[in-house]
């Protein structure tokens, strides 16, 4: 396709939507045409699918529910936001893609990656973005960041930290699997810091 995908990951608190609202409104001034997502969700559909995933009282979901469930939702996204601009050669920055399943659910739950990643081709069509950048901070730093910010707490965000660990050792893995697509990014600085690591980047890029 003609428009450029890139991808944002890491653990909550990482600091990626921050610095993702600050690239689109960077790259918007720039005169690109840029649309700035998130996953589960980013339509009506996928929203509604993001409620039942992060509701805290849906502790006894099985992870092969939650798996199709991500990836149910990432396929409506793909198809109803995605794609469209990515057809008409725009930018779409997404907070979060096929690698937050393949870390969260394919290491973290034990489902195994290929069997993760398989399913999410299914859904996605075979599309994998251009550029994913992974924002790279120790979980306990994130979660702190997360509990003293007034966002709501969700469903995953009251797993322990050994879950936690694993999703963040699942993303080393992930670095290294698809080291020509997946950039790190230092995340425990700065947001300015941060931030300008990940316009760099995409400059690059573009």
């Amino acid at each position: 396709m003609p428009g450029l995908f890139i991808t944002l990951e890491g653990g909550d608190g990482s600091g990626k939507t921050t610095a993702g609202q600050r690239l689109y409104e960077q790259l918007i001034k720039e005169g690109y045409t840029v649309t700035f997502t998130r996953e589960p969700g980013g339509v009506r559909i996928a929203e509604e699918i993001r409620n039942v995933l992060v509701d805290v009282n849906n502790k006894e979901m099985n992870a092969k529910t939650e798996a199709l469930l991500f990836a149910a939702a990432r396929a409506q996204h793909l198809v109803e936001k995605v794609t469209p601009t990515l057809e008409a050669g725009g930018i779409v920055i997404s907070d979060r893609y096929i690698d937050s399943s393949l870390v969260y659910q394919g290491i973290g739950r034990g489902l195994g990656i290929k069997e993760v990643y398989d399913i999410n081709m299914f859904a996605t069509d075979h599309l994998i973005p251009d550029l994913t950048l992974f924002f790279d901070v120790k979980p306990e730093i994130a979660i702190k960041r997360v509990m003293s910010n007034d966002r709501e707490v969700n469903r995953l965000d009251l797993e322990s930290l050994e879950f936690h660990q694993n999703v963040y050792e699942g993303y080393l893995k992930i670095c290294d699997l698809y080291s020509d697509r997946i950039q790190k990014i230092n995340a425990a600085l700065s947001p300015d810091e941060v931030y300008e690591q990940v316009y760099q980047k995409v400059k690059e890029l573009l």
